[in-house]
C-alpha cells in the first residue's frame, strides 16, 4: 500500500472520513428539512425547490407501496435524465427497495436480461422508451410500469429543449400502464416506510457487459454514501454550489456527482436530459454553474463549438471527470478557454465511481489521481500477484469502503473478482497501471485491450493521447487488427474536425504519426469516421469496433 500521496493531499482535509449509517433517503429530508425553499433542480428552466421535491419523493412511495413494492424489491428505473429519475430514484429507496438504473440505450432483448436477471415486477419508465419495454410486460415478470412524460416538468421552457422532452402525454391503454400524473395526484394513506440501515442494498448498477453478460454490482446505502460523502468535501461542493448535471444518472458517476452529492449538500442541479454542447455552455453562463463533472468526450465536444467564446463560464470553479483520460492537447485548450486543470479521477460500477482522484490544486494530466479516503490501492502483477515498485507496471487492485458487495445472482464471478494479499480481500479492476513516486496512479490500459504487434505492447491509450494533438483530429479511437506478419497492427479510427473534413487524407494522419511516435506503436491504417460509437455514458466502444475491424479481415481471407 502506497501512503506517500499524503504528502501531496489537500491542506487542511482529513486523510480519512467517516461513512454515516443513515440511508440515502435521510439525505434528501434532511437537505429539504434545512433549506426547503431553495432551488433543489432547474430543469430547462422549470425550478423545484427542495421541499416540493422531497414531497414528490413521499407521493411516489405512497404509489409504489400502495403497488405492493417492500424491502428488497427491486425496481427498474428506465428513464433519461430528468426530475422524474431523481423522484423514482429516492422514492423507491424510501420504499426499501433497491434501485435498478438501466442505461437507456438498451434494446428490448437487453432489458428482457435485466428484468429477468432482477425478478424486477414495476418499473418507472419514460414515454418515449416505453415502445422498447412495452412487449416484455406479456413476455417476462414485469407487471406494471409507471410511465413519465418529461413535459410534465418542462411547461414552455424559455431554453430550447429537446423535442422528446416537450412532447405532451402519451395516451397508453393498458391496466398495466399509470401515467405519471395519475400516480402522484391519487390519494393515499402515506405507510411508514420500512426500518432501513446503511447495511440494506440500495442500488444494483450493471457493469457494461463488454467482457460477457451484463453484472449488477450489489451496493448498500452506505457504500454509495462513501462516496457522496467523498466527493462532496473533495470536490468542495456546499450548499451555494450549482451543479451541472449532464452525465447520465444511470450511471454510477452521474449518480455520485450528478444527484446524490449535490442533493446531500442541499445544492443546485442544472439538469440536461441530452448532452447539447450549446445548451451546457448556455447554463453555465445563465445559471451561473459552478461544478462540472463530464467525460473526455464531452469536453472535446465542448471545445469545439466554435461560438463558444460568446459565452461567460467565468463561474466555474471545478471541473472534474473520469472515464477515459482527457488527451494532453485537449486539456491545455481547456485551460485556455476556462482556466481550470481538468481534474481526473478513477473508478467503476463495483466501486459506486471513484476510488482515486486528483488533488483539485495539484493535478496531474491524463492521471487517475491519488487514492480516496480509506482507500488502500496497490499495482500487482496480475500473475504472480507480487506487488510492484513504483513506476513499475501491474495492475490496480485495490479495496475500500465504496466497494460493492459482489454480483448479483453470480457467485463465480465475485468470487473471481477478488484476491487476498496480506490478509485483505482486494478487487482485480482488470485495470494496468502504474503509481509513480509521488503516489499519484495512471493508467495503462485495459488488460485485454493491449495490441501485440511483432511482439511489442502497444498501449491504444498512448497511442490515441498522442493522436490528439494533431490538429485535425477531434476524436480517436485505436484498435488492434490481425495481421499475417506481425501477429496484430494498430489502427485508429479518426473524426475529424468540422472545418479540416475532405482536406486531410489518411496517408497525411500515418505520416505525421510516424514522425511523432515510435515505430511499432503509429498507426499504420486509419479510417475516417463521421462519429465513433459510444456507450450511453459516453464512453467509446473500443470493443465493437475492434469486432467488426476482426469479422471483417476474417471474411478477406
Amino acid at each position: 500500500m502506497t501512503c506517500s500521496h499524503f504528502a501531496f493531499w489537500p491542506a487542511r482535509m482529513p486523510v480519512t472520513l467517516a461513512v454515516p449509517d443513515t440511508t440515502l433517503c435521510d439525505n434528501l429530508q434532511v437537505s429539504a428539512r434545512r433549506y426547503p425553499d431553495r432551488t433543489a433542480i432547474i430543469y430547462y428552466d422549470q425550478v423545484i425547490t427542495y421541499r416540493a421535491l422531497n414531497n414528490e419523493v413521499n407521493r411516489m412511495a405512497a404509489y409504489l407501496m400502495h403497488l405492493g413494492v417492500t424491502k428488497g424489491d427491486r425496481v427498474l428505473i428506465y428513464m433519461q435524465n430528468s426530475p422524474q429519475f431523481i423522484i423514482s430514484y429516492y422514492a423507491i429507496l424510501l420504499c426499501g427497495g433497491i434501485v435498478v438504473p438501466i442505461n437507456p440505450m438498451n434494446l428490448t432483448d437487453e432489458l428482457s436480461f435485466y428484468i429477468k436477471d432482477g425478478s424486477i415486477k414495476t418499473g418507472l419508465v419514460s414515454q418515449e422508451l416505453y415502445p422498447r419495454i412495452e412487449p416484455l410486460l406479456a413476455a417476462s415478470c414485469l407487471e406494471r410500469i409507471i410511465l413519465a412524460a418529461y413535459a410534465d416538468y418542462c411547461v414552455n421552457p424559455s431554453v430550447d429543449a429537446p423535442d422528446f422532452v416537450k412532447a405532451p402525454r402519451l395516451e397508453v391503454a393498458s391496466p398495466q400502464v399509470i401515467p405519471w400524473m395519475e400516480a402522484m395526484q391519487m390519494a393515499i394513506d402515506v405507510q411508514p416506510s420500512p426500518e432501513m440501515a446503511g447495511s440494506d442494498l440500495a442500488v444494483l448498477p450493471y457493469t457494461s457487459g463488454t467482457t460477457g453478460e451484463p453484472k449488477g454490482c450489489m451496493h448498500t446505502h452506505k457504500s454509495v454514501q462513501a462516496n457522496v460523502i467523498s466527493a462532496a468535501f473533495w470536490g468542495e461542493v456546499t450548499p451555494e454550489s450549482i451543479v451541472l448535471g449532464t452525465l447520465p444518472l444511470f450511471h454510477v458517476t452521474g449518480m455520485i456527482h450528478g444527484m446524490h452529492a449535490p442533493i446531500y449538500m442541499g445544492a443546485t442541479i442544472v439538469m440536461m436530459t441530452r448532452w447539447d454542447r450549446r445548451t451546457a455552455a448556455h447554463f453555465i453562463e445563465t445559471h451561473k454553474c459552478t461544478h462540472w463533472t463530464g467525460i473526455s468526450t464531452m469536453i472535446i465536444d465542448f471545445l469545439s463549438n466554435p461560438q463558444l467564446a460568446q459565452y461567460d463560464l467565468s463561474s466555474l470553479i471545478v471541473l472534474t471527470g473520469g472515464g477515459a483520460g482527457l488527451p494532453e492537447a485537449v486539456g491545455e485548450k481547456l485551460y485556455q478557454v476556462t482556466g481550470l486543470r481538468f481534474v481526473e479521477g478513477y473508478g467503476l460500477s463495483e466501486t459506486m465511481a471513484q476510488t482515486h482522484f486528483n488533488p483539485l490544486d495539484r493535478p496531474k494530466p491524463q492521471c487517475l489521481g491519488v487514492p480516496s479516503f480509506d482507500v488502500d490501492a496497490r499495482i500487482i502483477d496480475p500473475i504472480t500477484l507480487e506487488e510492484k515498485s513504483p513506476c513499475e507496471e501491474g495492475e490496480i487492485m485495490l479495496t475500500g469502503p465504496q466497494l460493492f458487495q459482489g454480483y448479483w445472482n453470480n457467485p463465480t464471478e465475485t468470487k473471481n473478482a477478488f484476491v487476498k494479499i496480506d490478509g485483505k480481500l482486494l478487487f482485480r479492476t482488470g485495470d494496468i497501471g502504474y503509481c509513480d513516486e509521488e503516489g499519484y496512479f495512471f493508467i495503462v490500459d485495459r488488460v485485454k485491450r493491449m495490441i501485440n504487434a511483432s511482439g511489442f505492447k502497444v498501449w491504444p491509450s498512448e497511442v490515441e493521447s498522442i493522436l490528439y494533438k494533431h490538429p485535425a483530429i477531434k476524436e480517436a479511437c485505436v484498435i488492434g487488427v490481425p495481421d499475417k506478419k506481425k501477429g496484430e497492427e494498430v489502427k485508429a479510427y479518426v473524426v475529424l474536425q468540422e472545418d479540416k473534413r475532405g482536406t486531410v487524407e489518411a496517408d497525411d494522419i500515418i505520416r505525421w504519426a510516424q514522425q511523432h511516435m515510435a515505430a511499432y506503436k503509429y498507426p499504420r491504417q486509419v479510417e475516417f469516421v463521421a462519429s465513433l460509437p459510444v456507450t450511453g455514458s459516453g464512453k467509446i466502444l473500443w470493443r465493437k469496433l475492434q469486432e467488426e475491424a476482426r469479422n471483417k479481415a476474417s471474411l478477406e481471407d
